[in-house]
């Protein structure tokens, strides 16, 4: 019985070894019991939902653009932003959609009497797969239970940030009547020689484009976050885009948050550089509400805009405990069930042997 056991025991670690090699990409993968939202904030996070939650990433955002180079001639509007995404097949996997649309109403004050125009049109209309490609944090961390320091502090291997991939496509079905050209709102006034700038009709871009991203997240001192973005946009247009952002967030107690951000965006068509702070609170663990001011720093045009969202997931996760911990828990209930089954026949052949030495000699 006892070789029987022992057999048993060694069986049953080797499966657990053979189990956790097969489960290497789910364990102690994305998926976490409070929604990870990319809002506030335009950059992305290198991690997934996880595998079986579909997320959803709203928000509004009022702007105001003034252009000193034309008589400050203004635009204020309304931009409606959607991301929805899926983590699907495993947890290092996932479909997110970027859409963002815009109305406004432009104010030419270059002639004597201005004149105002109701736009509208897509500033973005994203479809893209996301791939984590390396993940620093996959392995646990080590608990020292006799400082708490070594368990807080900061480490220089903190900052080695998970990376991802993220490719995808722009497609504008309205391309030729969109008045936001490569993401200009001013394309009116593209040439310098205002008498022509009136009749002046902007390049109209390819309805369809490539996008790519490469977006890095690093956890540090238990309570900041920092992730950057470089991407490049409009691939296969007449003017590529090329962008950076950087988000350094803080998390000062379980249900706040705050953030600033810094983005770059680089082209031929239009430049800038934007700077965003805000704050984010967390409803329940499936819902974030989140606010955010922002700015740029030229005057050609000069921006200042405030955004409002909210993120919200449907979890359907299943799989998200570690599945060593599943399989040692299995092996703990097995093991006491055999224990339990020994001391039952052993108690039994103490019985038999017990009437054996009673039994009268013949």
């Amino acid at each position: 019985m006892e070789l029987y056991c022992i057999l048993m025991r060694k069986t049953k670690i080797t499966l657990l070894i053979f189990f956790c090699l097969i489960n290497y990409l789910n364990v102690l993968a994305q998926y976490t019991e409070q929604i990870n939202s990319n809002r506030p904030g335009y950059s992305i996070g290198a991690f997934s939902v996880g595998k079986g939650v579909i997320q959803a990433e709203t928000g509004f955002e009022i702007r105001n653009y003034k252009h000193n180079n034309y008589n400050e001639s203004k635009v204020n509007g309304t931009v409606a932003f959607l991301s929805l995404r899926w983590g699907f097949l495993f947890e290092q996997l996932e479909l997110t959609y970027d859409g963002s649309y815009m109305f406004d109403k432009f104010t030419n004050n270059i002639p004597s009497i201005p004149i105002e125009k109701k736009r509208s049109g897509f500033l973005q209309n994203f479809m893209g797969i996301k791939y984590l490609v390396f993940d620093p944090y996959k392995k646990e961390k080590e608990v020292n239970n006799y400082s708490w320091k070594a368990n807080n502090g900061f480490k220089i291997k903190d900052l080695i940030p998970a990376v991802s991939i993220t490719v995808g496509a722009n497609y504008d079905p309205f391309i030729e009547e969109n008045p936001y050209p490569y993401g200009d709102l001013f394309a009116i006034f593209y040439r310098p020689i205002f008498n022509r700038t009136l009749f002046y009709t902007p390049p109209t871009p390819s309805p369809l484009s490539l996008k790519g991203i490469i977006a890095t997240q690093s956890h540090f001192l238990s309570t900041w976050v920092f992730v950057t973005n470089f991407s490049l946009k409009k691939y296969l247009s007449d003017f590529v885009e090329k962008n950076y952002i950087l988000t350094l967030t803080h998390t000062f107690s379980p249900v706040w948050s705050v953030y600033i951000e810094n983005q770059g965006i680089i082209s031929e068509r239009y430049s800038d550089n934007f700077f965003r702070a805000g704050a984010a609170y967390l409803v329940g663990n499936n819902l974030q509400v989140e606010a955010t001011v922002a700015g740029n720093t030229k005057s050609t045009p000069s921006h200042i805009s405030l955004n409002a969202g909210a993120s919200y997931r449907l979890d359907f996760h299943k799989d998200y405990k570690d599945p060593r911990k599943i399989e040692k828990k299995k092996m703990k209930k097995e093991e006491k069930v055999m224990k339990k089954m020994t001391r039952k026949t052993n108690k039994k052949e103490k019985k038999r042997n017990k009437r054996a030495r009673k039994k009268p000699k013949q």
